[in-house]
């Protein structure tokens, strides 16, 4: 940790030397958010410095839900209610509660650090929910690990995401190519709320095929994405030279919303970017019911993504 002031509050600063490797991250009090992921010196993660707040969300952890609520508005047993309006230029409750939040300390290690935090009742949420975010650095990148505990009464409902932005290395955005293999994705309207869905093979849409980032203008929720031997969905990063950044989501992240704004501030200059986003669920799930996880009075659930860094191969 450092005492220098920051938006973004304490700086927990990860090391793990291990196998001839070198993997640092920095990890925030604030959203419990990522700000930096290097393996052996190579860039994984967008950063940002630590005088800043984090542009566009980048790497903060979302929680009672990813994403936009239509309105603020939703039911809970017939009874409507308004959660406060954070994305005002839309009119939407935006990125759950915990966005502003200081999270505590739970453990500290060299290469991992656990923090806490809490959602207590409000306007539009009427639960109690203990949260936990550990990052772990691994060999050739990082695991993270959410829990959400329902501190009752009644059954709560909730879902998680985080906003994490990737690179591969120093390498420009542009010229990266993304591989998803996803079938469905979700149509929204110019406020962002889901209207349907429809498949995307064929269409602008289609990331099966490894389109170049800098040929895509997208900001879409995937679903229906296949999983690897392992169960994950992968969304994978490719360099021209080979090199890859992929994001890995185990089977309680069925959704990821892909992300290329062109406004990223990065050294003093706006430009492309790329943001695969884990979710438990799609945006207005607390709306619309879509994959919304309910925990009984005391019940504990987990879910897990992580990132690995993969340099290219020499010839």
């Amino acid at each position: 940790m450092t005492d220098t002031f920051s938006p973004t509050g304490d700086q927990y600063a990860l090391r793990l030397e291990s196998d001839g490797h070198v993997v640092t991250a920095i990890v925030t009090e604030l959203a419990a958010g990522l700000r930096g992921l290097e393996v052996d010196g190579n860039a994984v993660a967008e950063t940002f410095a630590e005088h800043e707040s984090p542009p566009s969300a980048c790497g903060i952890t979302l929680v009672p839900w990813p994403n936009r609520v239509d309105g603020g508005i939703w039911h809970l047993d017939g009874a409507e209610q308004k959660l406060d309006i954070t994305e005002v230029a839309k009119g939407n409750a935006s990125h759950g509660l915990l966005r502003y939040t200081a999270y505590r300390p739970v453990s500290v290690e060299p290469h991992a650090v656990t923090q806490a935090a809490s959602v207590f009742p409000q306007h539009g949420y009427p639960f109690r929910l203990d949260t936990t975010v550990r990052h772990e650095l691994v060999v050739d990148g990082l695991i993270v690990t959410h829990t959400v505990t329902n501190r009752g009464p009644g059954r709560a409902p909730f879902a998680v995401g985080s906003h994490p932005f990737f690179r591969v290395g120093s390498h420009d955005p542009a010229t990266l190519r993304v591989t998803l293999d996803a079938a469905t994705r979700f149509e929204t309207n110019v406020r962002s709320i889901p209207v349907g869905t429809s498949p995307v093979a064929g269409t602008p849409f289609d990331l099966a095929g490894s389109p170049l980032v800098g040929d895509l203008d997208i900001d879409t929720c995937y679903r229906d994405i296949a999983q690897d031997p392992s169960g994950h969905r992968v969304t994978t990063l490719t360099a021209p030279d080979g090199s890859t950044t992929a994001m890995w989501q185990d089977a309680s992240f069925p959704y990821v919303q892909v992300f290329t704004p062109r406004n990223f501030p990065r050294d003093g200059v706006k430009g492309l970017a790329i943001a695969a986003e884990p979710m438990t669920a799609p945006a207005n799930a607390l709306a619309s019911g879509e994959s919304l996880i309910w925990l009984d009075e005391g019940e504990t659930w987990t879910g897990s993504w992580g990132v690995r860094y993969s340099a290219a191969v020499a010839a």
